[in-house]
């Protein structure tokens, strides 16, 4: 744990909040931030407000929990277009659209049908948000405190890639078995149609073996999107703050932080789908062969609408849970004072 702190102690985005610490502690807070005259803005929660340090386990844990309601209520209320898209991907000869597999479904299964899976859904996108988040959080200061100061601004980028690509694999390993179950309850006819009757199925037929088939092509479609994900979010929030708030962040009160949280979302969302045309050709090749190329990209439009919504919704949620929770929440990273005299110095030579 002291390995831990001295980490998040030694990294740019520890800075604004040296002196915040756990209730108990001995260190001195630092002042109230003054406000801004005449203007209404409630300023950030100062140290002494905060319900932990940054980069404690308590701070770790609460992230966990944050990342949990994130994911674990959005993927949850798009459950009916998750089951669809699924559907299209699976027999795209009788669900040949989005609205046509909506008409499909309820047809055949009235409208609690395009509940199926909402158990493991829950459950399976909560745990993986649990690690998601949480390990981030890890990774990131882990990482900056091995880069130290100066290359961690630098490789920020990178930073953000790695953090979320390390978060990402313990993450899918969290959500496979309850993929594995989502996954047939909404695709095989005759299948169970709860949690509770489908996993001792997959247990009897195939072992523990069942719940992990999938991993690695859950890894090779969930690494690479994380680290764009999360990559695009803070450096969105970061050129946001630079160029269209016209106040330092720790200036505007937490509703407008939640703003620019959902926009960062939204925009970061937007790169992801532009990213994803882009590289339709890099999918695994034995899935190549098998579906064709045509074939990969069934659902797509869904997939789409799945990843706008469900990326600026879940770091609205997670910001939110933050904030809720009096959790520290640094600004984005500066220039550090060395590393900006180094670059003045080599401007003058």
């Amino acid at each position: 744990m002291k390995g831990f702190l001295e980490l998040a102690k030694s990294n740019p985005f520890f800075s604004p909040f040296q002196s915040a610490k756990c209730s108990g502690s001995e260190q001195p807070a630092l002042p109230k931030p003054t406000l801004v005259p005449s203007r209404n803005i409630a300023a950030a929660a100062t140290p002494e407000g905060y319900s932990c340090e940054y980069g404690s386990l308590k701070y770790y844990g609460l992230c966990a929990v944050g990342g949990a309601l994130s994911c674990g209520v959005t993927h949850t209320a798009v459950v009916p277009l998750d089951l669809v898209k699924c559907r299209i991907q699976v027999d795209p000869a009788k669900y040949k659209s989005i609205f046509n597999g909506f008409k499909v479904t309820i047809a055949e299964d009235g409208m609690r049908g395009l509940a199926k899976g909402w158990a493991p859904t829950f459950i399976g996108y909560s745990m993986q948000g649990m690690c998601k988040f949480g390990f981030y959080e890890v990774f990131k200061i882990v990482y900056s405190g091995l880069l130290g100061e100066e290359n961690t601004y630098l490789w920020r980028t990178s930073l953000y890639l790695a953090a979320s690509a390390s978060a990402e694999f313990f993450a899918d390993i969290a959500l496979s078995p309850m993929e594995a179950v989502k996954v047939r309850i909404q695709t095989m006819p005759g299948f169970a149609n709860t949690l509770r009757a489908g996993a001792p199925i997959i247990y009897q037929q195939e072992g523990l073996n069942g719940f992990y088939k999938s991993l690695v092509p859950l890894w090779m479609r969930q690494i690479p999107y994380t680290m764009m994900k999360f990559a695009c979010f803070e450096r969105t929030v970061e050129l946001i703050y630079q160029h269209v708030v016209p106040k330092p962040r720790d200036q505007c009160s937490k509703s407008e932080q939640l703003v620019v949280t959902f926009a960062a979302g939204y925009i970061a969302a937007d790169t992801v789908v532009s990213k994803l045309n882009q590289d339709r050709g890099s999918g695994a090749v034995d899935v190549v062969k098998k579906l064709g190329f045509a074939g990969l990209w069934k659902g797509l439009t869904a997939r789409i609408i799945m990843i706008g919504t469900l990326t600026a919704a879940q770091w609205f949620i997670y910001d939110a849970v933050k904030v809720a929770l009096a959790l520290p929440r640094p600004p984005p990273p500066g220039m550090p004072e060395s590393l900006r005299k180094k670059l003045e110095a080599a401007q003058s030579s």
